[in-house]
């Protein structure tokens, strides 16, 4: 691990620049789906395959929190996805205190405007966000989930996964019938698909839920929901959709 001195932004960058190469730009590229994604001026692409970018910011986990802005600052890709992953392995860490935790939590939400890809979001949302509000408040997730800002609302449900793995599905479902119609198609398979997760502690509620909306929600969040529903009962809902 990098020691607390030579943390720094500049020196992650520098690492990530290293190891990129001219031949991934357009494969990496793909993944992104906000502004710029071609390369242009909102948005740059290095040419570090993700998969690359995650240990070499897990070396860069003492970092600090206004490094960390620095990093979401960039134009590049891959720069943000090392800073949404340094902020994901600190919330994670058990050695992490809670005021520390807290301003994690404020940073993303501050910096929401960086944060503006789906996997930047599903990288981190669940402990940064998730986990901060895990025994608080959660309006802050329903304020999300009507924002004009699809990355936002796509952070309303992907923060519920920490919520769901302790068996806490409340939000979820509340969250998923507010986005059940959005019009952004990457909003509505994080929505379908974290109503299969929660279908997976409680698949009768998860029917329940679906039988109620099958035949008015767009077909996508509806085929991502029942991925692990038993097949007759997937192809019961599905057929309510058709009709």
């Amino acid at each position: 691990m990098t020691s607390p001195d030579d943390a720094t932004a500049s020196e992650f960058v520098a690492r990530l620049e290293a190891i990129a190469s001219k031949d991934e730009v357009e494969k990496v590229a793909r993944f992104f789906h906000g502004d710029g994604a071609d390369g242009g001026a909102a948005t740059r692409v290095l040419g570090v395959p993700i998969g690359k970018v995650f240990p070499v910011a897990k070396e860069f986990t003492e970092v600090s929190l206004d490094e960390i802005e620095m990093l979401l600052e960039s134009p590049y890709y891959e720069v943000r996805m090392g800073a949404v992953s340094i902020m994901d392995f600190q919330a994670r860490a058990k050695s992490t205190e809670p005021a520390h935790r807290e301003a994690l939590f404020d940073l993303y939400l501050r910096r929401h405007d960086r944060i503006d890809n789906w996997d930047l979001v599903d990288r981190a949302a669940p402990h940064v966000v998730g986990g901060w509000l895990f025994d608080r408040p959660r309006d802050v997730l329903y304020e999300l989930a009507g924002s004009a800002n699809p990355w936002e609302r796509r952070t309303a449900i992907v923060s519920t996964w920490y919520f769901i793995r302790s068996g806490q599905l409340e939000d979820t479902f509340r969250i998923a019938e507010i986005l059940l119609h959005d019009e952004h198609e990457l909003v509505r398979k994080a929505t379908g698909s974290w109503l299969r997760e929660a279908g997976k502690r409680d698949p009768d509620r998860l029917v329940r839920f679906l039988e109620k909306h099958a035949a008015t929600m767009p077909r996508t969040t509806l085929r991502y929901a029942v991925g692990k529903l038993e097949k007759h009962v997937r192809a019961r809902l599905m057929r309510m959709k058709a009709g």
